[in-house]
């Protein structure tokens, strides 16, 4: 089964002759531009003979490269149709392991290489990061391609526009540099927005307190609040409402802030020292 991954064309009579469909609920499309899977490929680094994740690989266009330069390759497909294909093309080759269904719920099953390599579909890209991040399923180096608006939230600095809680999390593990972007026409079917290629490389971060990504979300869940507002609504949950307020002075004052501050404002290292003091509080 030959397939020319280079040609929107081929690419589509070849789906019609496999009684293919494309499901939108999977956002997928196919990155055609030669140039550009070369090149997310070299940024990801890996050596022949390294196990990498490839989440989303489609008809195989990446997979291809990725066998090619001797990678041990572990790949996630949900869709039916796609893994029949990808049966057929790789079934003899014994570094390419397919893994069916929702990387959502299986990864978890899976030890994790150092890495991951995934045109990541529009609609789970940021959750399947986030859910990476937050349970310690930590990279050495990842190369995604998202949604430019992702990719910008994954970069940004605080005080930006585009800075969120992702963002926070995001550099809480890595250092995230985007690398270009893609336009709708390097892809089949084009999508409606421009999309990017991000490098994500470990930081070598410490462990985080138990508290630190339920507390970034926390102070981010109401923006037009204040800090010290969404803080002590986080601190009622844990603490109950009658100290709530004597620890939330405590927090701010050795965090010299004063809690009129907004979320978006603060960089990660003070939601990081915060979730120190929340750890640190005895009752």
């Amino acid at each position: 089964m030959v397939i020319n991954y280079n040609s929107a064309l081929e690419l589509r009579a070849f789906l019609e002759q496999e009684k293919l469909g494309m499901q939108k609920k999977f956002g997928q499309n196919f990155l055609v531009n030669p140039q550009i899977r070369q090149s997310l490929v070299q940024e990801l680094g890996a050596q022949a003979g390294d196990e990498v994740w490839e989440i989303g690989p489609g008809l195989g266009a990446m997979t291809a490269l990725l066998l090619e330069k001797g990678l041990k390759v572990k790949a996630f497909e949900i869709d039916h149709g796609f893994i029949r294909v990808l049966k057929k093309i790789y079934c003899e080759n014994d570094c390419f392991n397919l893994v069916e269904g929702d990387v959502l719920k299986t990864w978890t099953s899976h030890s994790k290489p150092q890495f991951l390599l995934g045109n990541l579909p529009y609609n789970v890209a940021a959750a399947l990061l986030a859910d990476f991040i937050e349970k310690g399923c930590i990279f050495s180096r990842m190369v995604v391609t998202v949604q430019k608006e992702v990719a910008l939230r994954m970069a940004a600095k605080a005080g930006s526009a585009d800075y969120s809680s992702f963002s926070v999390m995001c550099a809480s593990v890595y250092r995230v540099k985007p690398l270009m972007v893609i336009k709708p026409s390097s892809f089949y079917p084009q999508p409606n927005v421009d999309s990017m290629g991000v490098l994500l490389e470990s930081n070598g971060s410490e462990a985080h307190p138990v508290v630190f990504y339920q507390l970034v979300r926390s102070l981010f869940a109401s923006r037009r609040k204040t800090v010290k507002n969404n803080l002590t609504t986080f601190l009622s949950s844990r603490f109950g409402k009658l100290q709530t307020q004597d620890i939330c002075d405590s927090v701010l004052r050795e965090n010299s802030l004063n809690g009129n501050e907004r979320a978006e404002k603060l960089d990660y290292g003070t939601f990081l020292s915060l979730a120190k003091s929340i750890q640190n509080v005895r009752l």
